[in-house]
């Protein structure tokens, strides 16, 4: 069964709300694609007008820059998956069992229960891996931070980290743990792919070998004294 999903975003991140016209949901199911096809850097609103048969200036009525924009879509990604995670643990009593279930969200093999017409959630998680870090790696993140732009993502880690205590409430590191575990499941997949001497799963045809890693990686870390 499939529900309809309403997130909201942080109103600072964007001019005008793009989930409220045909135009904003253009702008943001195009630079999904985009950003994916190109990457970040060459990704321009000219670009993104010319994909969608816009003018620039439409676009800058929604974002004031494309700095926001990823933070906009990156934001939404985490949002999705908080919800994913609450969804899928919410009938799971045994804390092994809810982070076998965070180590497959954060490796992307949930089912999705949510639908978003114009949002391609395997083409944003994949940005993610190469692009979320350029949403807070900047000079102006304490303001960004302030401004609560990486909300979402705080949540996110800190509801991991939650289910990390569970497991074992004496662990003196669990919101440690969660964001590393995160940012690790990104780059294994990333390194993966882009740099495959810097992991042990360049030749694997899938990704079991990663979430192997992870589960050694996370079980290994809270293990019981």
């Amino acid at each position: 069964m499939e529900f309809q999903l309403q997130i909201k975003m942080n109103p600072k991140l964007y001019l005008r709300d793009p989930e409220q016209s045909p135009l904003g949901r253009n702008i943001i199911q195009h630079s999904i694609g985009m950003i994916h096809q190109i990457g970040f850097e060459d990704f321009t609103f000219r670009k993104l007008a010319a994909e969608i048969g816009t003018t620039e200036a439409s676009i800058y009525r929604y974002f004031e820059n494309k700095h926001k924009l990823l933070t906009y879509l990156i934001s939404w990604l985490w949002t999705w998956m908080e919800y994913q995670l609450v969804y899928h643990t919410n009938n799971v009593r045994s804390p092994k069992e809810k982070i076998l279930v965070v180590i497959r969200l954060l490796s992307f093999q949930l089912a999705d229960q949510f639908t978003f017409s114009h949002i391609d959630r395997n083409q944003l998680y994949q940005v993610a891996i190469t692009e979320s870090s350029k949403s807070y790696l900047t000079r102006h993140v304490m303001q960004d931070n302030k401004d609560q732009f990486f909300k979402p993502y705080k949540d996110l880690c800190a509801r991991i980290a939650a289910i990390f205590h569970e497991y074992n409430a004496a662990y003196k590191y669990p919101r440690s743990l969660s964001s590393t575990l995160l940012e690790m499941a990104h780059y294994q997949f990333f390194f993966k792919k882009n740099l495959p001497s810097l992991t042990d799963f360049a030749k694997d045809k899938d990704d079991a070998g990663v979430v192997q890693f992870l589960q050694n990686l996370v079980f290994s870390s809270l293990k019981k004294e």
